[in-house]
């Protein structure tokens, strides 16, 4: 399994506690009484063992930044506006063939603040806990075509180029909703040789 180091995992993963997953827990556009600012988004895809084994009742939980790359939380304290719409965190269960869906936003893209021309590309934040694994499990989704892949900071600590490739989405446009959402799958390979790279 391709690793990144824990020191990059960011402080503002969501703590939600043992509650009962809610069925509109998933659903980061209603979160709030206003319709939050930025690109419609539903980003779906398949859980799986390294033999390709759905991974059932896994609980995903995702957080990110907002449309403006700002996350809500105490450690961000970059210029930057607070959607009071958009709380950016949300949570799922897989199904009986290992697949989720959330329908929230696309993130914007934030500057790393230790080196001057570094910024973190537009991302998700995956967290997977579920029967079988002896820890949390953190991984980043990317978007397909980000020039700012090459000088995101974190993205960079993964030797391997196709381990790479494997956090960068697809566009699925049967996935899509006419005229509203765009749609992005991301499929996560828990071990193996095609393993989702995780941070420790």
């Amino acid at each position: 399994m391709v690793v990144v180091p824990s020191r990059l995992i960011d402080a503002s993963a969501p703590v939600y506690g043992y509650g009962e997953v809610r069925a509109t827990d998933n659903d980061l556009l209603s979160q709030h009484d206003g319709v939050p600012m930025g690109e419609q988004i539903i980003v779906h895809g398949r859980v799986t063992d390294s033999w390709g084994r759905p991974a059932r009742d896994m609980l995903v939980e995702i957080w990110q930044a907002n449309a403006a790359g700002k996350y809500v939380h105490d450690h961000d304290r970059t210029p930057k506006p607070i959607d009071p719409h958009f709380t950016g965190a949300g949570r799922t269960l897989t199904n009986a063939n290992g697949e989720y869906q959330f329908k929230t936003i696309k993130p914007g893209a934030y500057p790393w603040t230790q080196h001057r021309e570094a910024w973190r590309a537009q991302h998700l934040h995956f967290c997977l806990n579920g029967r079988g694994l002896s820890e949390r499990l953190v991984t980043q989704m990317l978007f397909p075509g980000d020039p700012l892949i090459d000088r995101d900071p974190i993205v960079s600590t993964i030797p391997d180029e196709k381990a790479r490739e494997r956090l960068i989405s697809r566009l699925d446009w049967e996935a899509a909703i006419d005229q509203i959402a765009i749609a992005y799958r991301f499929d996560i390979v828990l071990g193996g040789i095609n393993a989702t790279p995780m941070e420790r």
